[in-house]
């Protein structure tokens, strides 16, 4: 199991007596210093440039996720004007306009089958935004949240900026069946255990969480009155099987949490939302009032564009050119087709120096290919990340090109 800090006192928190969140021999921070949690949360998590690549190119982004694609006609910020969209520079209603969450509780619920009300919903400034909020409203400070690793990497950052502990769970890379997947998880419980992650189809392998380990998992959750974040930002994109959502299965438990970043290209509208129980979606919009207030105004107009029709055809455009590039990527990698998200996870210690990762990642992008390092997604110190779909298609064979021949050397 992880190593957890040491910790000193207890503190009331609403009702509870926890473990107080200052580290041993350490006093609160005073000007100049900076906190503690500030302190352990990274400032980046992908890699850098230190030289021009040897070709004079601009690098192959494949470190961060996103879209080359632009949003659907509708859904781009050029589309909206004040005539059409009075008030678009004014504040929304704290958890989004009605009209949009009355529509997302529409096609969630559909999706997921549980009945779902327009309290049940909030609109978040990116999925980003409201999971950290989650993490803030459900989770008490010194407590953990087990996540399964390998993970989208701030989340971690999320979980420590409130002062509680993110735990690694390796499971996605040492389960093999559903049992396993549970057992996993219950060698890391304790009883400060209060939450659980996870996020499918996966972010950054590629795989996808059927529904047999879903009931597993969802099942051990309730059975030790667990929150379940889960993290279905990829939902759209499953090019094998099915998408399962934890919520159908647990929706006491489950906060959803969903991206039009992701789901339309919209990543520079930080606009996402989340659907769970309306006690814990109340909490969470007390948090999202005092730090970001609302999502942008003109964000949640496009969004409301892309539900009410413009963006299906775009999805459905996107997921085939996506599942193609995902395929391409793997063969050329030697490693099996994607069944959903943008990413590939290739284990790079065969081709290892006496440098370690920094030395791969170095040469590589002096080659002219960005890739993120494992060490941010979990315990990987030998593991890259890609995302395929961060460029366009020529690019992105480049790049994958690239990344191959420095695998095999």
């Amino acid at each position: 199991m992880a190593d957890e800090p040491a910790w000193s006192g207890r503190v009331m928190y609403g009702s509870l007596l926890i473990d107080s969140i200052q580290p041993e021999c350490r006093a609160m921070p005073k000007h100049p210093a900076i906190s503690p949690a500030a302190q352990a949360v990274r400032g980046a998590v992908y890699s850098g440039l230190a030289r021009k690549p040897a070709s004079g190119r601009p690098p192959v982004p494949l470190h961060v996720g996103d879209t080359w694609m632009d949003p659907a006609e509708g859904c781009r910020m050029q589309d909206l004007n004040v005539d059409d969209y009075p008030g678009l520079h004014r504040y929304s209603p704290v958890p989004g306009y009605p009209e949009l969450r009355d529509r997302i509780a529409e096609v969630h619920g559909r999706r997921c089958g549980v009945a779902t009300g327009r309290e049940q919903v909030i609109v978040t400034a990116g999925a980003t935004a409201g999971l950290a909020a989650s993490v803030s409203a459900l989770v008490a400070p010194g407590e953990d949240v087990l996540l399964a690793a390998p993970y989208w990497p701030l989340i971690a950052g999320s979980i420590r900026a409130f002062h509680a502990n993110p735990i690694d769970v390796p499971v996605m890379t040492e389960a093999e069946t559903a049992g396993d997947a549970v057992a996993c998880f219950e060698r890391y419980r304790t009883e400060k255990t209060v939450a659980v992650y996870w996020n499918t189809p996966h972010n950054p392998t590629g795989r996808l969480l059927d529904r047999e380990w879903l009931v597993a998992l969802t099942d051990w959750a309730r059975e030790h009155d667990l929150w379940i974040f889960s993290d279905d930002v990829y939902e759209d994109y499953v090019y094998d099987g099915e998408h399962v959502h934890s919520r159908a299965l647990a929706p006491d438990n489950t906060i959803s949490v969903h991206s039009f970043s992701k789901a339309y290209g919209m990543a520079g509208n930080r606009c996402g939302y989340l659907a769970g129980p309306e006690n814990a979606i109340g909490a969470i919009k007390r948090i999202v009032t005092n730090i970001n207030y609302s999502a942008c105004s003109a964000s949640q107009r496009a969004a409301l564009n892309a539900l009410n029709g413009a963006g299906q055809p775009w999805v459905d455009a996107a997921r085939e050119k996506y599942a193609e590039l995902g395929r391409h990527a793997a063969e050329v990698l030697g490693l099996p087709p994607p069944r959903g998200g943008t990413f590939l996870f290739p284990d790079v210690s065969g081709v290892l120096d006496e440098r370690g990762l920094d030395g791969f990642l170095g040469d590589l992008a002096e080659a002219g290919v960005l890739v993120a390092p494992g060490p941010s997604f979990g315990p990987y110190p030998n593991h890259v990340r890609l995302c395929f779909t961060a460029a366009p298609p020529d690019e992105i064979r480049r790049g994958v090109g690239i990344l191959a021949d420095h695998m095999r050397r």
